[in-house]
């Protein structure tokens, strides 16, 4: 099923500038739903398996912007001194299964780590594999820590960088936080963001699908303290 997604091009790795083989999905995805923090679920198939490329020769992994924008030298040195001699050599496999998709984000994760990457870029590879676990039962604890360590960075690249960055701009950034926040059942952490949106008004003219978004979700907040003082008080 997963191969009716997708197709295998070539590329060429920024690090070993060899060409690798890259599977791409296709854009005729069906949207069956929408989690708070963003994460779409399609029909029959989950692209996030798919977002990390790995180099078949040298081992790097990185997400498409990481193969396709040129890559600073002192980062290329970085990572090519790490991986020269190592005898990589990854098999590769058009399909992922679960596992080959949780370990391509730990493998971008290590790199990142490796050059200093911005803290939105680990962020979003964070909350990607948290996505991924979520895909599959079982991995609750798993996807928690991934999705506190992405609203840490997240929370961390709005003091240290300039927004919008990959179609978010701060104020969704902020929203997301709190989204990630409600997931985990923080409720405190949740409102305290999401109440730096509701509570300012230009947002609600300049952004009033993120407002909403933001009103929307305070709404379910409530809900979900009130039902947790029904079942409190039985």
């Amino acid at each position: 099923m997963a191969l009716d997604y997708t197709f295998v091009v070539e590329k060429t790795c920024p690090v070993c500038t060899q060409e690798t083989r890259i599977t791409k999905t296709r854009s005729r995805l069906v949207v069956e739903k929408r989690d708070e923090d963003l994460c779409v679920h399609y029909k029959d198939f989950n692209p996030y398996y798919y977002k990390i490329w790995i180099c078949e020769h040298c081992g790097f992994a990185g997400d498409e912007k990481a193969f396709t924008t040129s890559m600073p030298n002192k980062h290329r040195e970085i990572l090519w001194n790490f991986l020269q001699g190592k005898d990589m050599d990854i098999e590769f496999e058009e399909k992922r299964t679960f596992a080959d998709a949780v370990a391509s984000y730990e493998l971008a994760l290590i790199f990142l780590d490796m050059i200093n990457a911005p803290s939105s870029k680990k962020a979003i590879y964070n909350l990607n594999l948290a996505w991924v676990l979520r895909s599959v039962e079982g991995y609750d604890d798993k996807e928690r820590e991934y999705m506190l360590k992405a609203a840490d960075y997240y929370n961390e690249s709005l003091s240290k960088e300039r927004y919008p960055i990959d179609g978010l701009t701060d104020t969704a950034v902020v929203y997301l936080i709190g989204a990630i926040y409600y997931r985990l059942k923080d409720f405190e952490k949740c409102t305290q963001y999401l109440s730096r949106i509701i509570g300012d008004q230009k947002v609600r003219t300049s952004e009033p699908k993120v407002y909403d978004k933001a009103r929307d979700l305070w709404g379910d907040v409530r809900a979900s303290k009130d039902a947790a003082k029904k079942v409190a008080k039985k």
